[in-house]
């Protein structure tokens, strides 16, 4: 590139008129109009990409925007956990209807398959606010379903512990010099055996219901998911080894607010008191 322009500064005036005998200047190759340049790359194919992201200002948006649209929906499911746990009319409606569960359970998985797995429909607005908005609402009811068999003051103590831990996991991701990102391999590991415990366990409850199986599986799942916050926190930091491209702000989102989702329901299993 500083070859073309070179060439085009030491031109004279007059010469782009001297005649059709002169050739025009080739254009510079890729390499010359890629060399020296700092500004980051992205990559639309794949989500999770290694490129620095030097641009400070896309950066803030991109998390300002993430965390505004979490706001609203954690302020959702907050109102839907707090109609379902302390409005004993609609609490018996739900707790005696669970066909709406399994039905918000099934768009639930649908709405997360799609914007999880479908590019398209998670970038173009406003179909994406659209989905995003759908899922939200039907795992607040699902949730909030879930608080309606605990004790309004159990229920009320896991928000509190869930907020708790939420902010002080974001707040040490932001600060630390750890790369949580480049532990993908434990996370895996750690996944698969949630997955074989939730095979046993789905196996031995049937038949007799084993108090210490449940709770050890509770917090696996908690401290599984206070991770992943980590991980999904740090993606959109920028300045690890795997960040998120800006353009996902959906998925950024939607990761983020499984997490708190989960770890509020994981805590709900520990230290929650079942209604008599």
């Amino acid at each position: 590139m500083t070859q073309g322009k070179s060439a085009l500064s030491n031109k004279a005036p007059g010469d782009s008129f001297s005649g059709q005998s002169s050739a025009s200047p080739s254009p510079p190759s890729y390499e010359e109009a890629t060399a020296g340049s700092s500004e980051p790359c992205y990559n639309d194919v794949e989500m999770l990409t290694e490129f620095t992201w030097d641009d400070r200002n896309i950066r803030r948006i991109f998390i300002r925007k993430v965390y505004a649209i979490l706001m609203i929906q954690l302020l959702v499911t907050f109102a839907v956990v707090s109609i379902f746990t302390f409005c004993d009319p609609v609490k018996d409606y739900i707790q005696t209807n669970p066909g709406w569960y399994w039905a918000s359970y099934g768009v639930f998985f649908v709405t997360y398959l799609t914007l999880s797995c479908c590019s398209a429909p998670r970038r173009q607005f406003p179909w994406n606010l659209i989905l995003l908005t759908i899922f939200t609402l039907a795992l607040s009811y699902m949730t909030g379903m879930l608080s309606s068999f605990y004790n309004t003051k159990s229920v009320v103590m896991c928000l509190g512990i869930t907020t708790a831990v939420c902010l002080l996991v974001t707040i040490l991701s932001f600060q630390t010099k750890v790369d949580v990102t480049s532990y993908q391999g434990v996370l895996l590991i750690f996944c698969i055996v949630m997955f074989i415990s939730g095979l046993v366990l789905a196996a031995v409850l049937p038949f007799k219901y084993v108090p210490w199986l449940d709770t050890t599986y509770a917090v696996l799942g908690a401290i599984l998911f206070t991770m992943f916050l980590a991980f999904d926190t740090q993606l959109l930091m920028g300045n690890k080894r795997y960040t998120i491209s800006p353009e996902e702000y959906i998925f950024a989102t939607l990761s983020i607010y499984l997490d708190v989702v989960y770890i509020f329901s994981f805590f709900l299993q520990i230290f929650g008191t079942k209604r008599e």
